[in-house]
């Protein structure tokens, strides 16, 4: 992050912000980026879920006052996220019960992204998952054939899934070993962030069929891949750089913000921690404690600019 210095009347801000998407490489070890948070107000915002705008079962500080603040500017607001667990209408339902209300279309997961792959990719071919039953059902209900039968898979898809167990592993390893199974996975998050510390995430699961199988997975959906950078790019509908990527992961939100050519912010609220980006390589544009840092302290008039 190119450094200034701090204009009269607000120490420790820095002066101009780097280029949307073109946050700087740093040497790890080299001082962190100073906490600070962006001084306008933009058309769009993709919003990560876990870790940034709750953790658990509370919305995090100033998550509700934030989103509403921008809705009210005018700008487009899409929630994302790299969990499985729960379908876009669920989420939606779930930030509604949380207090912050969503409409199913403003959210983006792995499973639209997967559905959309397998068709494109691997139209026709049977999937085995090691996954929870909703990947199954969202699978089935996009026309996509679903087997238990590892000679049958043409598709193993790994998901994250606190059902793991050796059956789901072997099964996975004989379609891919022995039967030719291409891989995928729908996230490539190691772990979950949680208010207990967090769970084992898909990049778990899918270590385990690598590591016994051999092989590579062909896609990795999910943050900060290319296939979902593409849905976020039409659903938000906004300029990227005009458009904020906020989350709480270097590579993953963060990296896919400067793939989109958008503003990246970090917020610091949860898997990420100021001493792991004072020794990484990718620095945001902005970096805040939380959500509630997201907008300008002052509201600006008027709509976004």
């Amino acid at each position: 992050m190119t450094s200034r210095p701090a204009p009269p009347g607000n120490p420790g801000l820095l002066d101009q912000p780097d280029p949307p998407g073109q946050a700087a490489q740093a040497t790890p070890g080299q001082p962190g980026p100073i906490l600070r948070r962006p001084q306008r107000v933009f058309a769009g915002y993709v919003l990560d879920l876990d870790g940034t705008v709750y953790l658990g079962d509370e919305l995090l500080p100033g998550a509700a006052d934030t989103v509403a603040r921008i809705r009210l500017a005018g700008s487009r607001v899409l929630f994302l996220t790299n969990n499985p667990l729960r379908s876009a209408a669920s989420y939606a339902g779930r930030l509604a019960a949380l207090g912050l209300e969503a409409a199913e279309s403003e959210v983006l997961t792995p499973l639209s992204v997967l559905t959309a792959y397998l068709a494109a990719t691997h139209p026709g071919r049977r999937v085995l998952t090691v996954a929870e039953p909703l990947v199954d059902h969202t699978l089935r209900a996009a026309g996509i054939p679903v087997t238990t039968e590892p000679s049958a898979a043409g598709v193993v898809v790994v998901s994250f899934d606190r059902t793991f167990d050796y059956g789901k592993l072997l099964r996975a390893f004989l379609a891919v070993r022995l039967h030719g199974a291409a891989i995928v996975a729908t996230n490539p998050d190691p772990f979950c962030p949680g208010p207990d510390g967090g769970l084992p995430d898909c990049a778990a699961m899918l270590a385990a069929v690598q590591a016994c199988t051999g092989a590579r997975a062909e896609a990795v959906l999910g943050k900060p891949g290319r296939q979902m950078a593409e849905q976020v790019r039409r659903r938000l509908g906004v300029p990227p750089g005009e458009a904020v990527m906020a989350g709480d992961r270097l590579l993953t939100d963060v990296a896919m913000s400067r793939e989109l050519g958008m503003t990246s912010v970090l917020v610091l609220s949860g898997a990420t921690s100021a001493a792991e980006v004072e020794r990484s390589a990718v620095r945001p544009d902005y970096l805040i404690d939380n959500i509630g840092q997201l907008l300008p302290s002052q509201p600006e008039h008027g709509s976004a600019t």
